[in-house]
């Protein structure tokens, strides 16, 4: 049994489920996932004593978290828990791998842990990914799932989620990307938790836009108009109804689709101008209805601020634009005057009465936008008993984004009583445990069901859980309000249907030792920049020798002599207009025998940019004859990780050069690079002064026996570097 824990009847259930096969476990948020996790830990640890349990987090408080459950829950050796995360060095990783038996780490370090070979998955008995519905498209769990499947000894998964997602396709990829053989799928209503459910009261509060606003919703909306209007005329942007963000989102990408596709005549080309520009004001739309005017201005400002010296021509068409301008110099009276978003004056009403009410209460408060959390804290902490924080992610904007270590103390103090309001953006939807919220409150809705789920989920888990949402009357705040719901009901539609009709047949993935006649011996050398990098993934699931290193030229080597540089389409044409590839050519031509050049991507290279045709063909003239490099087009990632293998079976098994070192793939120097070598060793010369020194004296000879004068009559050599050569020459060895 577990410490202080009697596991529910569903959790037994569910746990029942897991033993016996690959499992997702849908739960409703604080209803006990963890201790499933605990519980089946501690089962695979009584099969397999020696094994390792490794559990999968998305963010390191959310990491720590599990840590501190596992230490309260399971009776084991609390120096054999330890927690993995980026700011853990690699080496340190490696080392304490070792030692440990149960392994709470964020993904993405793992994730290169494994494609370097620093850890070993083999004696892992039980990988837990929780927030599982992350397991998609090039998120680190798909990588690391599928190696665990190829690599474990003994596998078994748990999946772990409150809200997989609402489209078919998702949740089936998850459970594909995570080999997962069976569904466990609770809700509010399954008679098995309903009684554990603790009540949700969810109350709407509508706020009405006061004039003002609605005459610049107006100025915005004609703006949007007008631009799907002209696009229209131009026979694109039919499909386009009602104006939407969706729409415009759908409609760019087709156009930025065409586009690659070399499909660049006038109309696309100005269509997509428009549509930036469509975009720009709808995003200005959006901060107006569901924001506030201070989160409007500073976007704004931003904007006209641009088009000042930027040449981009959707920014300057649009400041141009007469609704647009229209709806800036209103918004910058409305912030001269102080003027805010009816919904501030009301989270101001509610947090006021809440702690009137529950002096001892707590309350997490989210909304979007990080400038929306400032101008809230500003609002709110005057009122007697209340001691807000925010509380954002990790990436600097404006220089209001918190490290990890600030976040996890953030949620220490708010734990603690400290702060008893947290204004939160999406950072704190996922997971973390804030025992005895008393509600909480959406500033906006979320057109998205797991979001919702995820943020309403903060309370209710002890005590009677209590939501308010604002809604500013006729916006997209009523509109997502409903997208969310019928989102949510289609949801746990899909999930019961899911669970009913589930029969995935997981094929088995073969064991490394299946491939190791035919690639385990080929090594290849990987610049470290290139880690996350889809080649880096499929040369690992080929087993490849793969060693990530920081390489000073090339991005792969396969041999003594073969050095590959790769860039996809794209960065291939950026790199001939900003005169980047010359350069780069130039020193892989000096260290390597046999440099190669792969272009990746099957995007058409003459429609990129404003290139002449005639500019890329001349560089692609210059690189096969003038530098005598072959250059090698693949249509994407998968292509190119076999083509170096290719290459580096070629080169190590036919030319036998199975053994080459990082260190000895260099080009064999030339007598003249030979002289050049020598001579800009002597000191203070370098590579520039020798060539001077050479073209003067003839010889090394000459250099060696010139004396100061005769040094000093060279270009680039002056009295300092004529005396220390000649100090070098003269001076006899100290053998001390």
């Amino acid at each position: 049994m577990l410490n202080n824990f009697k596991p529910r009847l569903y959790q037994e259930t569910i746990l029942s489920t897991c033993v016996e096969k690959n499992c997702l476990v849908v739960l409703p948020t604080g209803m006990g996932k963890t201790a499933i996790a605990v519980m089946l830990a501690k089962q695979r640890l009584n099969n397999f004593p020696k094994s390792k349990i490794l559990l999968l987090a998305p963010t390191k408080p959310l990491a720590k978290q599990h840590l501190r459950t596992f230490k309260d829950l399971l009776d084991f050796d609390d120096k054999k828990m330890v927690l993995f995360t980026g700011e853990v060095p690699p080496k340190a990783r490696q080392e304490m791998w070792k030692d440990a038996q149960i392994i709470f780490s964020t993904p993405q370090g793992l994730e290169n842990d494994v494609i370097s070979r620093k850890i070993d998955l083999a004696d892992v008995s039980l990988l837990v990914f929780d927030e599982a519905h992350r397991g998609v498209g090039d998120y680190a769990y798909v990588f690391i799932a599928k190696q665990y499947n190829k690599l474990a000894k003994f596998p078994k998964i748990l999946a772990l989620t409150a809200s997989p997602g609402t489209d078919v396709e998702k949740i089936t990829d998850v459970c594909k990307n995570l080999y997962i053989e069976g569904v466990e799928i609770r809700n509010d209503q399954d008679p098995d938790v309903a009684e554990y459910v603790q009540d949700m009261n969810i109350k709407w509060v509508k706020v009405d836009l006061p004039p003002t606003f609605l005459k610049i919703q107006k100025f915005f909306k004609n703006c949007i108009k007008s631009k799907i209007h002209e696009m229209k005329k131009y026979g694109l942007g039919k499909a386009i109804i009602y104006n939407s963000k969706r729409e415009l989102l759908a409609l760019q990408k087709k156009l930025h689709a065409k586009l690659f596709s070399g499909e660049r005549d006038f109309f696309r080309m100005k269509s997509v101008s428009l549509l930036a520009e469509a975009m720009k004001a709808q995003h200005g739309l959006e901060l107006l209805e569901s924001q506030g005017i201070s989160a409007l201005h500073a976007y704004l400002s931003k904007i006209f601020l641009e088009a000042k010296s930027t040449k981009v021509k959707a920014t300057q068409n649009l400041v141009a634009d007469v609704n647009f301008k229209s709806a800036y110099i209103l918004a910058q009276k409305l912030f001269d005057a102080g003027i805010e978003h009816p919904k501030l004056k009301k989270v101001r009403e509610t947090v006021a009465q809440e702690f009137e009410n529950n002096p001892k209460g707590k309350i997490i408060l989210f909304t979007q936008y990080r400038d929306s959390a400032s101008m809230i804290i500003d609002k709110i902490k005057d009122i007697p008993g209340v001691f807000p924080v925010v509380f954002v992610g990790q990436a600097k904007k404006n220089g209001s984004g918190l490290s990890q270590k600030k976040q996890i103390e953030i949620l220490d103090q708010f734990r603690d009583g400290m702060h008893n309001v947290l204004i939160a953006t999406s950072v704190a939807e996922e997971g973390l445990d804030i025992p005895k919220v008393d509600l909480v409150i959406f500033y906006e809705p979320l057109p998205s069901a797991i979001r919702t789920i995820q943020r309403r989920g903060r309370t209710g888990r002890q005590d009677k859980g209590r939501v308010i949402v604002f809604v500013a009357k006729n916006t997209r705040d009523e509109g997502y309000r409903w997208s969310s719901f019928h989102k949510e009901k289609r949801m746990h539609k899909i999930l019961d249907d899911l669970k009913k009709k589930l029969k995935l047949k997981v094929e088995a993935q073969p064991k490394l030792a299946k491939f190791c006649n035919d690639v385990d011996k080929i090594k290849i050398f990987a610049d470290y920049r290139e880690k996350g990098s889809g080649t880096i993934k499929e040369l690992c699931d080929l087993n490849v020798d793969l060693k990530l290193e920081m390489l000073d030229s090339a991005d792969y080597i396969v041999s003594s002599r073969v050095g590959v540089e790769i860039k996809n389409v794209k960065d291939f044409v950026d790199s001939i207009v900003d005169g980047r590839l010359l350069s780069q050519l130039k020193v892989l031509k000096q260290k390597f025998e046999r440099p190669v050049v792969i272009i990746e991507g099957s995007e058409d290279m003459f429609s990129m940019r404003n290139v002449h045709p005639n500019a890329i063909r001349g560089m692609l003239a210059t690189i096969a004859v003038s530098y005598g490099i072959p250059v090698i087009q693949t249509k994407d990632f998968k292509d190119t990780a076999h083509t170096l293998l290719a290459m580096a079976r070629r080169e190590q098994e036919k030319n036998g050069d199975k053994d080459f070192s990082l260190h000895s793939s260099k080009k064999p120097l030339t007598l003249k690079e030979q002289q050049e070598y020598i001579v800009s060793a002597l000191p203070n010369v370098g590579p520039s002064a020798a060539k001077e020194l050479l073209k003067h004296m003839k010889t090394v000879k000459n250099i060696v026996n010139a004396d100061e004068k005769e040094l000093k009559k060279v270009n680039k050599v002056g009295d300092k570097i004529a005396k220390n050569i000649r100090e070098v020459v003269e001076k006899e060895y100290d053998q001390q």
